[in-house]
């Protein structure tokens, strides 16, 4: 997004998103550039308090913010100064491109996550993030490798699978989940529809995991074998 248009994102995304969390609602949003997380973010700091953001990406987006610059790079840095978000409390995972602060955020880099696993990643959000905090997920699709999803602007190698993201989505349905958003997805850039394809799959299950909070039963395999 360039500069001239920031202001009028967040004018036109902060009173709709504000329409719909007034309503006691979760909010599954879907874009492309990825600052259109932080009017989100905004929006739910107004009903829910300080957050803890659950980020996956490859790039920090906590690049040095001088007051003026507010773009996809810097966002994340300029929500923890202004306390939307609390990085302590915050986990941001398989990022892979160089951040020389961490600006107080938990970074499960992309080499340590391939190295320890789906679990220990499972746990050191657990281990971070209490059960009663507000949960935002936001999930940038080039947080997967680009053999899982090549569209997308900024692509870069050694990222996750979605053999691995969807069992750690999965695991967050004990939190305090108040909100998602599934960003960069450029089907332009993807000739076989595997990035939208991967990006609708995380969104349905952030609504399967609501779902189980409202009492939906799941439904094993064994039950599947009965029905027939």
């Amino acid at each position: 997004i360039r500069a001239k248009h920031v202001t009028g994102v967040q004018t036109c995304a902060l009173p709709i998103s504000d329409t719909i969390l007034n309503q006691g609602t979760s909010l599954l949003s879907f874009g492309g550039d990825h600052f259109i997380t932080y009017p989100l973010l905004r929006a739910h700091h107004k009903v829910h308090g300080a957050i803890s953001l659950i980020h996956f990406d490859a790039h920090s987006d906590t690049w040095d913010d001088d007051g003026k610059r507010m773009d996809h790079g810097s966002m994340f840095l300029r929500a923890a100064r202004e306390g939307i978000v609390i990085p302590e409390k915050s986990v941001q995972i398989g990022i892979r491109t160089q951040n020389y602060c961490t600006h107080g955020f938990n970074i499960l880099h992309a080499p340590w996550v391939h190295t320890h696993g789906v679990q220990a990643v499972i746990d050191a959000i657990h281990d971070l993030v209490s059960l009663d905090d507000p949960v935002y997920i936001t999930f940038d699709i080039d947080c997967l490798d680009p053999a899982f999803a090549p569209g997308t602007g900024t692509p870069v190698v050694g990222g996750l699978s979605t053999t691995q993201v969807l069992p750690m989505i999965q695991s967050l349905g004990d939190l305090n989940l108040i909100g998602m958003d599934i960003v960069e997805v450029a089907p332009s850039y993807d000739n076989a529809e595997i990035t939208s394809l991967a990006a609708a799959t995380l969104g349905y299950n952030y609504l399967c995991l609501l779902a189980l909070k409202k009492g939906a039963k799941e439904i094993g395999r064994a039950s599947c074998r009965e029905r027939g």
